[in-house]
């Protein structure tokens, strides 16, 4: 009887109005475990870069995928996830050599995938490969927000990491929109139209 690998996926980023969706995909090793994996949004980010590079040691395989900007406002924020969450498994099963047999994916739906896949509400909270997916998830975004904020200090990236809070809606409104900003996001396209009138 052959190991049954089964991959947790989670995404970060639907919410901000910059930058890429990104998702991880995870298969744990059952005999290299992880103490500590819990949904990323609980840790602090100094845990996160701890937990991040104990999965990347640790993990059987993991994979990351992203939706850009443009691709979100082409095709929306919810089709984009699962874009990325698929990119993420694909990447995955490049580094495992098969794809997985089962995928957990976080929340209430699957992308399209070859393979088994259920869906778990809150499954970042119950499922340590989930988890871990978020984790993986979590860093890579918030490196390419500080990234980001290295070419555009003036938006604060490294502070509210592209979520819409006011100090960025101040931003916006002071230098308009960058060329990571999600065009079809409404405070976005508000301010996109201020410009035009």
């Amino acid at each position: 009887m052959s190991l049954i690998w089964v991959c947790g996926v989670d995404e970060a980023g639907r919410g901000p109005l910059v930058g890429a969706v990104v998702a991880g995909a995870v298969v744990l090793d059952p005999n290299n475990p992880i103490d500590g994996l819990k949904d990323s949004k609980k840790l602090t980010a100094a845990r996160r870069e701890y937990l991040y590079e104990q999965i990347m040691e640790k993990a059987k395989a993991w994979g990351v995928g992203e939706a850009s900007p443009l691709e979100i406002d082409q095709i929306n924020i919810l089709q984009a996830t699962m874009l990325a969450m698929r990119r993420a498994i694909e990447d995955l099963t490049t580094r495992l050599g098969a794809w997985p047999d089962k995928a957990l994916i976080d929340g209430n739906r699957c992308p399209e995938l070859p393979i088994a896949a259920e869906a778990i509400v809150k499954g970042d909270a119950k499922e340590p490969a989930i988890s871990a997916a978020s984790i993986v998830a979590k860093v890579t975004r918030d490196r390419q927000m500080m990234s980001l904020h290295e070419r555009h200090p003036e938006y604060g990236f490294a502070q509210h990491m592209g979520y819409p809070t006011e100090a960025h809606f101040a931003a916006l409104k002071q230098y308009g929109v960058c060329d990571q900003h999600r065009r079809s996001f409404s405070p976005v396209r508000k301010v996109l139209e201020s410009i035009e009138n």
